[in-house]
């Protein structure tokens, strides 16, 4: 190697193929990288636990998205209970009850409350007096661990943990 007038390196003439200070050719390093064809064992397995650790993550965090989307269904289905019973009070001046058939056919027939099963709950009454109801929404299939939604005839609304709305983490919440 020289330095020419304004300091830089140059490759002598003597031995041109002789640039780096190991005395490696460029040819060689070249060489090396260009007959180098697929990839290594290393490099499939670093890829798959990269992907592994990606779907570990991934997959709970869709389940839970899930599972909270469908809990959509049943919160809708409860307060158009609640809005139908509310309706029938204030024609007939209490509550539905079993009387002359289910309290929620009626409901059903005459004041556009949804069907018993929506989504991936059933809904039904746990008490249905002429003063006073609740409603539960119970979970089933894959939605199933998931729990019971429940409201009453005062809109208290609270989950099968007996977490009570606007409680952080009560299931009417999230």
């Amino acid at each position: 190697m020289e330095t020419n007038a304004s300091g830089q390196l140059t490759a002598t003439t003597q031995d041109p193929g002789k640039l780096h200070s190991r005395g490696i050719k460029p040819n060689k390093i070249r060489n090396l990288y260009m007959n180098k064809k697929g990839i290594t064992l290393i490099e499939l397995l670093v890829v798959i636990v990269i992907v592994g650790i990606l779907a570990a993550i991934a997959i709970p965090m869709y389940t839970n998205y899930m599972q909270r989307a469908r809990r959509v269904d049943a919160k809708t289905a409860l307060e158009q209970v609640r809005a139908a019973q509310e309706m029938w009070r204030a024609e007939k001046g209490s509550y539905a009850t079993d009387g002359g058939g289910t309290a929620e056919a009626k409901l059903q027939t005459t004041m556009g409350a949804p069907t018993t099963r929506v989504g991936y709950y059933d809904w039904n009454f746990t008490v249905k007096l002429a003063n006073s109801f609740t409603v539960q929404a119970v979970a089933f299939g894959t939605q199933a661990t998931d729990g019971s939604l429940f409201i009453n005839y005062l809109g208290q609304k609270w989950d099968s943990g007996g977490k009570y709305y606007p409680d952080k983490d009560s299931k009417w919440t999230r």
